[in-house]
């Protein structure tokens, strides 16, 4: 059953074990430098002996995709039309702008954006296939322009190809773990190298993107998910969702609740037993609700928020909109009883891959800012290069740096 906790009892629960990527990276090492020496020949090896690949190249077929696309449902189709159709807005509202100044005069400067030359978003297709993650990574992308959008999943599942159809991935590999990570990283003759990779995956694929974060850039080493959620009062049987549909992701998931009060906590215990009676997948989320979860008795709703900020979690979920100036550090915050977090997985807009094990002090979730670079552009004029030259020389030879100081006084001079 959830264990209702005291707020001192909590500090263990709340302070996430270091992630065990140790174990994983010694694993992942030669997996990694074979894809590098070796390109496709160790790319199919591996795919053939983790992911019981059978054909000759990773690559899928676009005929294999269109036919994937027309086996989907109409129903399907139409999810994931209304999904990236608020995906795509969010999207456009996370792209920075072209910007132009004039601090001085004789002085412009200005920021351009170009979209990155080419990206590979992985897709889980594990214990779930996640076609919602063809939408949070390729939609973002095509937001910001980048030309060559590819993903890859170990599976060939008709809803990941059909929707990587419908959506407009420019190439697919069927390929997953660690020796796909490679593959993007350093390209091969068959997979092309990708300037980011991004997309969730297990502990093999976390620790490839964190070897290879030099060789190409990633969106977050992530760990299991997790949600905290914050309620002085409410629906038990709706909290009691939200802590299940987050606990049966993976038996290392972790679902918590912050409350003022003790009935609420013993309610909401309750509804998780009567709700995991007959939940599907009740084996994993079993496992994440005795050992990762539980309720946290707090004194106020201040100490709620507080907790809140120390663990900076994927997912937080407060009653109302009261609760969000405080708030620092959370993924993605859901608000009010009519807004569970699944609503951001699917159809919301919001991106679900998120930062977990408390990135979230540092980043927010995966943005279509992450798909292009802003570039500075300066353009001085003769005067406006006079009135620098001062503090620009002055610098340079505090710096000792004398070319620099002389490249200005060439100019300035004559």
């Amino acid at each position: 059953m959830l264990r209702i906790l005291e707020s001192k009892q909590a500090g263990r629960l709340l302070t996430r074990r270091a992630a065990r990527l140790e174990h994983a990276e010694a694993a992942v090492r030669p997996i990694l430098e074979a894809v590098k020496t070796r390109g496709d020949k160790a790319l199919l090896d591996f795919a053939r002996k983790y992911d019981g690949f059978t054909g000759s190249s990773v690559a899928v077929p676009e005929a294999e995709l269109a036919a994937a696309a027309e086996r989907l449902s109409r129903g399907f189709r139409a999810a994931v039309a209304a999904a990236e159709k608020n995906v795509r807005a969010y999207a456009r509202l996370q792209l920075p702008k072209p910007k132009r100044i004039r601090p001085a005069r004789g002085l412009r400067l200005s920021q351009v954006v170009r979209p990155l030359d080419a990206v590979g978003a992985y897709i889980p297709a594990g214990r779930y296939p996640l076609p919602s993650t063809v939408i949070m990574t390729v939609v973002p992308a095509r937001v910001a322009g980048v030309g060559r959008i590819m993903l890859c999943s170990p599976k060939p599942v008709d809803e990941i190809w059909g929707a990587a159809h419908l959506l407009g991935a420019t190439d697919v590999f069927c390929m997953g773990g660690a020796h796909a990570i490679a593959a993007f990283a350093y390209g091969t003759r068959t997979v092309p190298r990708a300037g980011r990779i991004v997309g969730p995956g297990n502990v093999y694929v976390a620790a490839a993107k964190k070897l290879l974060a030099g060789e190409a850039g990633i969106d977050f080493v992530a760990g299991p998910t997790e949600i905290l959620i914050i309620a002085a009062e409410g629906n038990p049987r709706f909290i009691a969702a939200d802590l299940l549909a987050q606990a049966e992701h993976d038996t290392d998931a972790s679902a918590i609740l912050l409350t003022t009060s003790p009935r609420l906590a013993l309610a909401v215990a309750e509804q998780v037993e009567v709700q995991l009676a007959d939940l599907p997948t009740a084996a994993t989320a079993r496992v994440a609700i005795d050992r990762n979860s539980a309720v946290i008795l707090v004194r106020d709703t201040a100490e709620a928020v507080d907790l809140a900020n120390r663990f900076a979690p994927e997912h937080l979920s407060i009653p109302d909109a009261k609760l969000l100036p405080g708030i620092r550090h959370a993924g993605s915050i859901f608000i009010g009883p009519s807004s569970p977090e699944a609503a951001g997985d699917y159809a919301a807009g919001p991106n679900h891959v998120l930062p977990t094990s408390g990135a979230a002090r540092l980043r927010g979730g995966l943005s279509a800012a992450d798909f292009v670079k802003d570039i500075s552009v300066q353009q001085l004029s003769p005067k406006a290069l006079k009135r620098l030259e001062a503090p620009i020389t002055t610098l340079a030879r505090a710096e000792g740096l004398e070319a620099h100081a002389r490249s200005v006084e060439v100019r300035t001079r004559g």
